[in-house]
């Protein structure tokens, strides 16, 4: 039986990058036999909706062409199935794409590597809203600065990835004010006292690659939660930058801490981001969904 391949595509992501690679790659699988749906949505919601309808047809793969925020609304359809993902970075920051292992350089060799079907048991994060709402995440939940970074970065006119990112955080400089955090790991309250930001990790890097929990690791079945104590804005310009490396989380002022189920709570907190996607204010619960994604390994 000839293999079903479903691509997700955001034809504006990546200033129409993904668009280009789509038609490739669709182009490359039919070639070496599979039949290929492709499901374009014309907005997040759109998109997880296609995902979700993607998934019940129980394809061969999912494949999503686009950035984070595509992957994003991709795991909302497959998480739990056995139906495994495919990400072709697409997009400006691609951070789960890099978390997992960039495919190859051609449309011919990628559709090899989605056919050949080898997989990689990934663990996925539920995140619970206060309206008792779930959703799922694979990369960072991002609270408080660099959350408010995020927003101000999805709303500028043009993005390039880490260089949007930069001109983001020097723009929220000039008005954040520290917020009174309380975050409970395993039942237990580990941090209660202001910060600058919650950051709960499944892999280690947001933001066009900066290592905010650096040793994140998909597959451990634990979240990596790192905070960012109050400090005064020329302490934290100097320790901030750090994170692009991941040499942030010996200083005195982070506090690093792991656990399998996660509670934020804050007050006047602002926005909340996971696979850089807006999400509900907090207070969020997250949890370890262990193993709930089967993601296509694409490496060579």
């Amino acid at each position: 039986m000839r293999p079903h391949i479903a691509l997700l595509v955001n034809p504006s992501s990546g200033r129409r990058r993904a668009a280009i690679a789509a038609v490739r790659l669709k182009e490359a699988l039919r070639e070496a036999g599979a039949r290929v749906h492709v499901h374009t949505g014309g907005s997040s919601a759109d998109s997880r909706r296609m995902a979700r309808l993607a998934a019940a047809d129980g394809p061969d793969a999912l494949v999503a062409v686009g950035g984070d925020g595509l992957v994003h609304q991709a795991l909302q359809g497959v998480a739990g199935t056995g139906v495994p993902l495919a990400v072709i970075p697409a997009g400006t920051g691609n951070d789960i794409a890099r978390a997992f292992g960039h495919p190859p350089r051609t449309a011919r060799a990628t559709a090899e590597a989605i056919l050949s079907g080898r997989t990689r048991p990934t663990d996925a994060v539920r995140l619970r809203s206060a309206d008792g709402t779930h959703r799922y995440f694979l990369s960072v939940l991002a609270c408080g600065f660099d959350a408010r970074v995020n927003e101000r970065v999805n709303g500028f006119r043009f993005r390039v990835g880490r260089a949007g990112y930069v001109a983001g955080l020097l723009a929220e400089l000039r008005s954040f004010v520290p917020i009174d955090y309380e975050v409970e790991i395993d039942g237990r309250t580990r941090i209660a006292e202001p910060g600058m930001l919650v950051a709960v990790g499944n892999t280690s890097a947001y933001g066009g690659g900066m290592k905010v929990c650096p040793d994140a690791d998909p597959e451990d079945g634990l979240l990596d939660v790192t905070f960012i104590r109050k400090a005064p804005l020329h302490r934290f310009l100097r320790l901030f930058p750090l994170a692009y490396t991941g040499n942030h989380s010996g200083l005195p002022e982070v506090v690093v801490e792991r656990g399998r189920r996660v509670t934020v709570r804050g007050h006047g907190s602002g926005p909340a981001y996971a696979d850089g996607e807006p999400m509900s204010a907090l207070p969020l619960v997250c949890e370890t969904a262990p193993k709930a994604v089967e993601m296509l390994d694409l490496t060579s």
